[in-house]
């Protein structure tokens, strides 16, 4: 017999409808609270999805105490990640929240420990490693095609008109939107950051009061070298949320381009001044465990709740995600090649 999950949702923002999108269609998750500093939005969000019995409030510990449930779902900002995380653990629950991990690599580090005493689940919706596509890409290049990959580009170049707090942030691009692709870099390739140059700037005409545009180089584990080119300030031409690759192997490439498109060529044959090479179709992936962006995420957390199992976002991985960012900020803030420490 399946067991029934009992969930509060902390922070009842804009993002918190992406969750309950999912949540609603998991008959094995019930809702018993929703914490949220403004009262009324608690109690918006749970009469919005029907969960009318639910408690509503804005202290989390004490709607911890009062509900005891299984997990706690985070939906606050950053900045608030480490007291949610800290708090929930301490009360016995698991924790899978928002992206990034935290706000700062030793709030991260503690989350972690906490989260390995506790002998509880931690981890972080990455919802863009939950997409169909970008699952094609992995398995082809898992097959082996391409032999083994030496390089990867990633280049994301959106015109993004926020407006609110994205305006004013610091390090914006890097910080509230290169988690995704340095997660996607790392789920691509299997391999893990070990340093990084980059260079962040604020081009002429920019709607954003700091840096929105950022080049950086990896050198990652395994000689692989990774390369990311971003801008939230490109008008015109832009590219998915989930950018455009092109990833080299020893025996041939692909370009993929963050949506549907795939092309490929390998080696055919080898001799003069260029090799022969032929074009290969990427291989429909009909695998449905790993995709639907947040639904995705969600759902294999709940699972692996029930069984014992450990989420691929789980919180010991996703720090050396969250690690690459803030080794790219300090680079660029320093102007120096910066070494990235083991998470």
């Amino acid at each position: 017999m399946t067991q029934t999950i009992k969930a509060v949702l902390v922070g009842c923002g804009g993002i918190s409808r992406a969750w309950l999108n999912a949540i609603k269609d998991l008959p094995d998750v019930t809702m018993v609270g929703f914490v949220d500093l403004r009262e009324e939005a608690a109690h918006a969000r749970a009469q919005e999805y029907g969960w009318t019995d639910a408690l509503i409030g804005t202290d989390v510990a004490a709607a911890l105490e009062q509900t005891r449930p299984d997990v706690v779902f985070d939906c606050t900002v950053p900045e608030a990640h480490h007291n949610v995380t800290l708090t929930a653990l301490a009360h016995g629950c698991h924790v899978l929240g928002e992206k990034p991990l935290a706000d700062t690599l030793e709030h991260a580090r503690a989350m972690v420990a906490a989260a390995e005493v506790a002998d509880k689940l931690y981890a972080v919706i990455q919802n863009r490693r939950y997409d169909a596509n970008i699952r094609r890409l992995k398995h082809f290049l898992d097959s082996g095609a391409l032999g083994r990959i030496t390089t990867v580009n990633s280049d994301f170049y959106i015109g993004a008109h926020f407006g609110g707090f994205r305006d004013q942030m610091k390090h914006v691009l890097l910080v509230d939107m290169a988690i995704h692709t340095f997660d996607m870099a790392r789920l691509i390739t299997g391999a893990d950051a070990q340093a990084v140059y980059c260079h962040e700037w604020n081009p002429a005409g920019s709607w954003y009061a700091h840096d929105a545009s950022a080049v950086a180089t990896f050198e990652m584990s395994d000689g692989l070298v990774y390369s990311y080119r971003g801008s939230w300030c490109a008008e015109g031409l832009n590219t998915t949320w989930e950018c455009a690759w092109r990833i080299i192997g020893e025996q041939g490439s692909v370009i993929w381009d963050g949506a549907t498109g795939f092309t490929a060529q390998v080696v055919a044959r080898r001799g003069g001044f260029f090799s022969e090479w032929e074009d290969v179709a990427i291989p429909v992936y009909a695998n449905s465990d790993k995709v639907g962006g947040h639904g995705g995420v969600i759902r294999e957390f709940v699972r692996c709740v029930q069984t014992g199992a450990t989420p691929e976002t789980v919180c010991t991985d996703n720090i050396k995600s969250l690690a690459m960012v803030f080794a790219a900020v300090e680079s660029a803030e320093s102007h120096t090649r910066v070494m990235i420490q083991d998470a």
